[in-house]
């Protein structure tokens, strides 16, 4: 009978340690196989760095702040769809973590929500997106890529033979890659849903971009597709020499003086979860913003040449228009890595699930900066869930509250 005990508290400690070893693992599985799954994420998407292995990018050395004046209320409701909605349902309804309003340079408008914080960092989603293109394009600048229509095996040989071999790089900025994608969250064995199980079990990027196929002409079809800005990343990385980290940190983390430190999550090669890794606080997104607003230049410095903010905000082929297009998934348009928006106001936004926007109005000089959790997001594969064209109507009711 003593021997058996033995036995089994050995049993219950080799679990045990076996456990703690994988403890990790095993709160990454949790979390990629929750998130499409009505549960709640707020305190999981402030503390990224707890799930996943980040690596980190420095606050600078002297921090820029912005000047607020908290002037403003929200308005009580907005219309979509032809009906009022009252912006506190909305507020309640898509978990909403953090907004805030700009205008000409100034904070106008700021609150956080669901316990979230000024000093807290919350991870974009695909808003990383449009950072990964504004990285593309100072890289063009200096040099290191030679040209937006260089092929992918120009920089990366080792995807030689596999469906990204012959793409450009101007058709992975635009979503047009023309390789196989599905984005259906709430289909498990989905090309989104595969990506997220490579992510949770630290297997390699490459690889998974690797499997998937070519099935449509290049340039010709806009399809949503977080690999090709996979791709876009780790040209950014070979063709500099650095990690994606490291030469946002040098670019533009540090000269945009950005407040909080950042966290970029990496797969267990440490490579940089490009197409929706980073994390940050809500007033360093806002800079990003303010940078894209004011062409490229921060403070008479040109950080991102001004040439590459016009182009990557300006759908340049019939596919990738706004409104209803037959060769398209979407009804926004597209740029290099940025959404636009039907409308004579020029409106651009960086989006990612969730509900995660950095939205710009150049007109009327306002960037509006949200960060969420839609606990809802992606149950059904449609707005009813996404509710991220309700989201840019509410956006559009505090532009119009502002200027009235």
């Amino acid at each position: 009978m003593k021997k058996s005990i033995k036995i089994s508290i050995a049993v219950v400690g080799v679990i045990i340690i076996i456990l703690i070893i994988n403890r990790n693992k095993i709160a990454r599985l949790q979390f990629a196989m929750n998130m499409f799954s009505g549960k709640e994420q707020v305190e999981r998407f402030r503390a990224i760095e707890d799930y996943f292995p980040t690596r980190e990018i420095m606050p600078s050395g002297n921090p820029v702040s912005i000047l607020k004046k908290n002037l403003i209320d929200l308005p009580e409701t907005y219309i979509f769809n032809g009906k009022s909605h009252k912006t506190e349902d909305l507020i309640q309804e898509t978990d909403i973590t953090g907004l805030m309003v700009l205008k000409n340079d100034t904070i106008l408008f700021e609150k956080y929500y669901q316990e979230n914080t000024p000093e807290d960092h919350t991870i974009g989603w695909s808003v990383t997106k449009s950072i990964v293109s504004a990285l593309v394009g100072i890289a063009l600048k200096e040099g290191h890529i030679k040209g937006v229509n260089d092929s992918v095996n120009q920089y990366l040989p080792e995807l030689k033979g596999s469906a990204y071999e012959h793409v450009t790089i101007k058709n992975l900025l635009q979503m047009s890659s023309g390789v196989s994608w599905n984005e259906d969250y709430s289909d498990s064995d989905s090309d989104i849903n595969r990506f997220g199980r490579t992510l949770a079990l630290g297997r390699s990027f490459e690889s998974f971009v690797k499997t998937l196929k070519y099935d449509k002409p290049q340039g010709t079809f806009n399809r949503y597709n977080s690999s090709d800005t996979q791709v876009l990343g780790m040209i950014v990385s070979r063709a500099t020499g650095t990690t994606v980290s490291n030469y946002l940190e040098k670019k533009l983390w540090q000269p945009l003086g950005m407040e909080r430190k950042g966290y970029w999550v990496i797969d267990n090669q440490g490579n940089e979860f490009a197409a929706a890794g980073l994390s940050a606080s809500l007033v360093d997104y806002a800079k990003f913003g303010l940078l894209f607003l004011h062409e490229g230049n921060w403070n008479g410095k040109q950080l991102i040449p001004k040439k590459w903010v016009s182009q990557s905000i300006t759908p340049d082929a019939p596919h990738l228009l706004p409104g209803e297009n037959e060769n398209s998934n979407n009804d926004f348009g597209y740029g290099f890595q940025w959404w636009v928006f039907e409308g004579g106001e020029g409106e651009y936004a960086a989006m990612g699930i969730y509900n995660q926007l950095i939205y710009i109005n150049p007109k009327r000089n306002i960037i509006i900066v949200k960060s969420a959790a839609n606990n809802n997001y992606g149950i059904t594969n449609d707005e009813s869930s996404f509710r991220e064209k309700e989201s840019i109507a509410f956006l559009r009711a505090i532009v119009k509250s502002i200027d009235n």
